[in-house]
């Protein structure tokens, strides 16, 4: 697995982060973690990194996100869910199934 881009910007925009999980939990979503919301900038904001980003743009862009979209795709990436039917999955069919 490729190393994201701006991975090496993570711990210079730390405070902007707890800042917007600050601002996350002002709408109840203190369930949120900074992991989480990174996650969803690495992959729903900044699919197509870009080599000369600049920090003030990765501020920017961790300041826009909007509760409504990071709950969307954490409900979508929930849906996904293991496969059932494949053999990673497998093992927790059988656990469910047990009950």
């Amino acid at each position: 697995m490729t190393v994201h881009l701006y991975e090496k910007y993570r711990e210079d925009v730390a405070v902007v982060l707890s800042s917007k999980l600050d601002e996350f939990k002002v709408f109840d979503y203190d369930q949120v973690s900074e992991d989480d919301l990174w996650n969803f900038l690495l992959t729903k904001k900044w699919r197509k990194p870009r080599e000369d980003v600049h920090i003030y743009e990765i501020v920017r862009d961790i300041l826009n996100v909007k509760v409504s979209d990071f709950i969307s795709f954490q409900t979508v990436e929930h849906l996904k869910g293991p496969d059932w039917f494949s053999n990673e999955g497998a093992g927790e069919l059988e656990e469910l199934l047990k009950k």
